[in-house]
């Protein structure tokens, strides 16, 4: 087996210790993965860092995880940047960045970032109102609204 091959295995691994909870096991396995720079790796480090999941929490590690998973263009990374963004989680509050790493991830297909898209300028609180743009995400999210 070689060196690919065994890097595989453990980022198999460690998303499988993650997904079943085993976070400190998936802590073990993905640290290294992720330090190589594997987004899926550093996604997940980046929940567990930010929650304290089997680990210490550690925002700012979280932070730059995300955002350097999220740069390498992992939808679910880009939305939860943008998410922390938006809640102020781990970093100030930004609704530019935000509306930005939503809609990166809303472009490759991820319906929850559209539809946060759609109710940001649907609801004009942060923004300025924009119903055409909050019909543009609906639809893109597969939702039928009807004004």
């Amino acid at each position: 087996m070689d060196k690919f091959e065994n890097r595989s295995m453990e980022l198999e691994s460690g998303i499988a210790a993650f997904e079943t909870k085993n976070f400190a096991h998936a802590i073990k396995l993905l640290s290294p993965i992720a330090e190589e720079g594997n987004a899926d790796a550093m996604y997940r480090m980046a929940i567990m860092l930010q929650n304290g999941l089997g680990c210490v929490a550690d925002e700012n590690k979280a932070f730059r995880y995300m955002g350097d998973a999220a740069t390498k263009g992992l939808p679910l990374a880009q939305h939860a940047y943008g998410f922390m963004f938006f809640e102020g989680e781990c970093t100030e509050k930004d609704i530019n960045q935000s509306i930005e790493w939503f809609t990166k991830a809303a472009e490759q297909g991820l319906a929850g970032s559209a539809t946060t898209l759609a109710m940001i300028y649907e609801e004009g609180n942060m923004i300025p109102q924009d119903l055409e743009k909050a019909k543009f995400w609906y639809k893109k999210a597969g939702i039928d609204r009807e004004e």
